[in-house]
């Protein structure tokens, strides 16, 4: 049952959204105007969003996300107001449709639900509907068919409310000729750009700006709430360690059995002619056959360049005759014993004496001769040492790992016991914060940021753990970590530091860099802009860089922002014309030297009418759901205001 629920997990999602969403869609208005102690976030008419509603969606959206990204969504970037705007927002709109469906007594046909369902790809077997399947999916999952068709007709017809919307958008055909254009006009440029490092050698900041600037930017420098950890980590380096010394005869024992690796056994690429023997063949014919044989031999050995010659003549081997009597290369243990060894006593350039096999005398030349190669022991030693070291360390991870958790269970106040136990260092790290690993300059030293370990400390799990009440309120060590198969780690919290404003002196070096980079900046903006009003009133080449055509599909390697200067350049003007862009470190002069038009049946502009009526019809749907907020009277209320600026303790 739980790999049928893996490996349809998309269908699981749906059958949960039937089930959960909108089981009471129909139950009328009077269905959403019961009195409840849970306060109102949105009145919709008589409906309304519920704090309980909220809170549970946020519940199931934090789920989804940890499970889609296997725990390692970090919960803060749902802890903002944007999002629990956003969030407030859907849940709104599914109000509207409900009570616009349930107003209307929109409802879908039984052969409208059949064809949906039919429709499902997860319900079908090479193609088409199977019942088995259907009846597979529900059992699997504890539903009955009335059940999920009761929930799938009830998102069919609140599908009723957006979906003809949706359905029938369409980008009028001029606006997509036009759009096209658009996107495929070719502009020849050039680039002058004035760079603010060139100006940073000219600026001046004094103590007194610095402390300025301090004072005036406190909540820009405010620290959040952080910590500094202890924290085992075990991981491969940490298993190989702990494995002791490797006897000698174990590596033996290791290099023979997987000699293979190591070596290339010898080999011969031969050829062959064959004199058949047919199977109870009389001593007369054999001896007729081993006569043609020697014959036959003596003839190679005194014209040894006519060995294929002969084989194409001679040879009763219809398979290798035609092409010279070739066999290939011969490897130890692919030939009958007497064969083999007639075979590999043979030197480069040699003809056998006629050898007899299952079906007649064979004569063989060895065109090519290859001796064992590859590393003896002793050569290998290192390597196998290497490799057996690794294996054994694999098994080791797996017992340190087990004990690791029991030791940390054992002893929750400490992780010495752990640490001394299986021979790993206590390390340590600050400048933690909730939701990310503060900067060296943030943090000073001993940042966690700067530390080989900073993949490890960044992870949102180990960050979740030490701001966890466990460890942060009481100072207990987490649980084991998993971080990858071979990486885990156990944090505990050696240092909580609150919110502040670091002391000037901290952080005086970094608003150095900051006001010169901002003045230098300026300064090279200045310089831009006045170049550029001189370029407009007597054009010139000086200083642009080599020409380049660019479109919009195509923006060779341009940034967006010098990319909407270019095309921003009136293309009716006489050319050249300018115009110019301010950067994060520069500032960008754009001369736009031709304009032409492109190619708007270019592949790339494949399927642009169907994601731009995608596109219309979202925005359709948006425009509909803003009418129905006007014609409901959707009102957000107090305590739907606190929680959205301040988050679920926003009000209690």
């Amino acid at each position: 049952m739980f790999d049928f629920i893996r490996t349809h997990q998309r269908l699981m999602q749906l059958i949960l959204l039937i089930l959960v969403v909108p089981s009471f869609v129909f139950l009328g208005i009077s269905g959403y105007s019961f009195v409840t102690a849970d306060p109102a976030l949105v009145e919709i008419g008589r409906a309304a969003v519920s704090r309980d509603e909220f809170v549970q969606a946020q519940r199931n959206q934090l789920q989804q996300m940890q499970e889609s990204s296997q725990g390692r969504f970090d919960p803060a970037l749902l802890d903002n107001p944007q999002a629990r705007q956003a969030l407030l927002d859907q849940l709104v709109d599914r109000k509207l449709q409900i009570a616009v469906a349930t107003e209307n007594h929109f409802s879908v046909s039984d052969g409208a639900l059949r064809r949906a369902i039919a429709a499902m790809p997860q319900l079908q077997v090479d193609g088409q509907f199977s019942p088995d399947r259907y009846h597979e999916v529900l059992a699997s999952y504890g539903l009955t068919p009335r059940d999920f068709e009761a929930g799938q007709r009830a998102e069919l017809a609140l599908d009723r409310v957006l979906g003809p919307v949706r359905d029938t958008a369409g980008l009028p055909a001029p606006v997509l000729d036009g759009l096209k254009r658009a996107l495929t006009e070719e502009r020849t440029i050039r680039l002058r750009v004035f760079k603010a490092e060139d100006h940073a050698k000219d600026v001046q900041v004094s103590d007194q700006d610095i402390q300025a600037w301090y004072d005036g930017h406190q909540d820009a420098l405010r620290l959040p709430e952080q910590v500094s950890a202890d924290y085992l980590v075990l991981d491969e380096a940490a298993a190989l360690a702990s494995v002791p010394a490797i006897e000698e005869a174990q590596l033996k024992d290791y290099y023979e059995q997987n000699k293979a690796r190591y070596v290339v056994p010898a080999r011969v690429s031969v050829s062959h002619i064959l004199i058949k023997l047919p199977a109870g063949a009389s001593d007369e014919v054999a001896k007729t056959a081993l006569a043609k044989a020697e014959d036959i031999v003596a003839r190679v050995r005194a014209e040894p360049s006519g060995f294929a010659e002969l084989a194409r003549k001679e040879s009763q081997d219809a398979g290798t005759a035609r092409d010279g009597g070739r066999l290939g290369w011969i490897q130890r243990g692919t030939l009958p014993l007497a064969m083999e060894q007639a075979v590999f006593a043979l030197k480069q350039g040699e003809v056998s004496e006629p050898v007899k096999g299952p079906d007649g005398y064979h004569i063989f030349m060895a065109d090519e001769v290859q001796p064992e190669q590859g590393e003896s022991f002793e050569q290998a030693r290192a390597k196998v040492e290497d490799e057996v070291r690794r294996q054994l360390a694999a098994d080791r991870y797996a017992d340190m790992a087990t004990k690791l958790t029991s030791l940390v269970y054992d002893n929750p106040s400490s992780l010495e016991p752990a640490a001394k136990e299986l021979g790993l260092q206590v390390r340590q790290a600050g400048g933690i914060a909730r939701d990310r690993l503060l900067s060296a300059d943030e943090a000073g030293p001993g940042a966690a940021s700067a530390s080989g370990d900073s993949a490890i400390l960044g992870d949102v799990r180990v960050r979740q753990a030490l701001f966890s009440a466990q460890v942060f309120t009481d100072k207990q060590n987490s649980g084991v970590i998993e971080i990858s198969p071979d990486t885990m780690a156990v944090v505990r919290v050696r240092e909580a530091t609150p919110a502040h404003v670091p002391p000037l002196d901290q952080v005086r070096d970094h608003i150095r860099a900051q006001l010169t980079g901002e003045r230098a900046r300026a300064a090279a903006v200045a310089e831009g802009e006045k170049t550029l009003a001189e370029l407009r009133a007597q054009p010139s080449a000086e200083g642009f860089g080599e020409p380049a055509t660019v479109s919009r599909l195509d923006p060779a390697g341009l940034s967006k922002d010098v990319l909407d200067a270019a095309f921003a350049v009136e293309a009716d003007k006489t050319l050249p014309a300018f115009g110019g862009v301010a950067l994060a470190h520069a500032y960008a002069i754009v001369q736009v030297d031709k304009v032409q038009p492109g190619t708007t049946d270019a592949p790339a502009l494949d399927g642009l009418g169907q994601q731009m009526a995608r596109v219309w019809g979202g925005v359709e749907q948006q425009a509909v759901l803003a009418e129905l907020r006007q014609q409901l009277g959707v009102k957000v209320t107090d305590e739907g205001r606190r929680l959205i600026e301040q988050g679920d303790g926003g009000s209690n």
